[in-house]
C-alpha cells in the first residue's frame, strides 16, 4: 500500500507492509521489503521510504544511585564550602574548604555496644551535650544499621 504526502516544500511516498494474518504465514518474494527503504526516486523533490520500522520493547537503563559525597557529616549535615581564595593583588581562585570529619567510637547505650562513626567534631559537642540517641532520632538515622 503506498500513501503519498505532500508539503509546500517536499512530498513524500511512503510503502508499508501488508498485514498478514497471524495463521497464515507470509508468501515468499524475491524481492525483500527492506530495498525499498533504500531507493531514491527518479523525481526530484520526492522521496521513497519503507516503513519497516519494528519498535521492540524500549531500552530502560539502570537509575544510578544517589552517590554519597565523602565528606559530609551524616549528624549534622554539614558539606565542603566553595571559597575564594584570595592572593595579595586580589585575584580570586575558587577552593574548597573542607569539614573537620573524626573517626570516633561511641558508646551506644541503648544497643549496648560501640559504633565508629565519621562525625564532624561540631556533632561530636552535640553528641556529648544531647547523647547519641537524641541526635540521631533528630538527624533521622537508625543506628541498628550501622
Amino acid at each position: 500500500m503506498a500513501v503519498v504526502t505532500a508539503s509546500p516544500y517536499t512530498s513524500t511516498l511512503r510503502f508499508s507492509r501488508p498485514l498478514f494474518s497471524s495463521n497464515r504465514p507470509p508468501a515468499l518474494k524475491t524481492e525483500p521489503y527492506s530495498e525499498l527503504g533504500f531507493l531514491s526516486s527518479q523525481f526530484s523533490g520526492i522521496k521513497i521510504s519503507n516503513d519497516t520500522i519494528v519498535f521492540t520493547k524500549p531500552i530502560f537503563y539502570p537509575i544510578p544511585t544517589p552517590f554519597s559525597t565523602c565528606r559530609v557529616c551524616p549528624f549534622t549535615g554539614k558539606k565542603s564550602n566553595r571559597a575564594n581564595k584570595v592572593s595579595h593583588s586580589n585575584h580570586k581562585t575558587k577552593r574548597l574548604q573542607f569539614v573537620n570529619l573524626q573517626y570516633k567510637k561511641i558508646w551506644w547505650e541503648a544497643g549496648k555496644r560501640y559504633l565508629k562513626l565519621r562525625l564532624s567534631t561540631k556533632a561530636i559537642k552535640t553528641i556529648e551535650k544531647n547523647g547519641l540517641d537524641a541526635v540521631a532520632k533528630k538527624a533521622g538515622i537508625d543506628l541498628r544499621k550501622q
